[in-house]
């Protein structure tokens, strides 16, 4: 799942952004609302990590582009919104969520918490309903970051574990690989490699390594899908 960070503490953003990239997240980052609004009319994101104190702004404006003014349709009604501040008044919060926040958590935090959140939160998007996904004998655990075939434990890599995860939470439709490239890297990533191609690849390679039925399958100039009854 690919996260967008808006927040002008760069220390902060920094320790936040390793913390999520090892939790398997691909990250973006905005230092002000500007640069967000730039990413937002880019990139596709499943979830916002927004900070109010911004030098350029407030992040209750920035929230309300995104509901209901100019980035509506850029940000579309999937985006799930985590305010992280450290205002924390009983106004504050109210005001957030009634903006159309999905959350709201004040700082200082504890990562284990905010961690958490994001998963209820992508939770929401999915098709899976839980931390626990299953697909016939395929099971994702999202919250341990573990992943099962029948009774075989699967070593993943992270962009394996996100590509699997996206596709389960979609299981029998038709993905893309510019929708996984949107979802699972980040803006760093080439989208003229075929970094898309080789995961899912070696991806597939792990699911049938006992010689199991497979499960990915390629529609051909379409994308990928993931066969809800192997």
């Amino acid at each position: 799942m690919r996260l967008l960070v808006v927040d002008d503490e760069e220390d902060l953003v920094g320790a936040l952004r390793a913390g999520l990239v090892r939790a398997g997240y691909a990250v973006d980052v905005a230092l002000n609302a500007a640069q967000a609004r730039e990413r937002l009319l880019i990139n596709d994101y499943d979830l916002l990590i927004l900070d109010l104190n911004l030098p350029d702004g407030d992040g209750f404006e920035l929230c309300e582009a995104i509901r209901s003014g100019e980035l509506r349709a850029a940000a579309g009604p999937q985006l799930r919104i985590l305010m992280l501040t450290a205002r924390g008044s009983l106004g504050d919060r109210v005001q957030g969520l009634d903006l159309g926040a999905d959350d709201y958590l004040v700082k200082p935090f504890a990562l284990a918490e905010l961690l958490a959140r994001v998963r209820a939160l992508l939770r929401r998007e999915g098709r899976g309903g839980g931390a626990i996904l299953s697909v016939g004998d395929l099971t994702l655990d999202t919250a341990r970051h573990l992943a099962r075939r029948g009774q075989r434990e699967l070593t993943l890599t992270r962009k394996e574990f996100g590509v699997l995860e996206y596709l389960m939470t979609r299981p029998g439709y038709v993905v893309s690989s510019e929708e996984l490239l949107e979802h699972v890297w980040d803006e760093n990533t080439d989208p003229f490699t075929h970094t898309v191609r080789v995961t899912v690849g070696t991806l597939r390679r792990k699911l049938t390594a006992h010689g199991e039925p497979p499960l990915i399958e390629t529609v051909i100039g379409k994308g990928y899908r993931l066969k809800e009854n192997p």
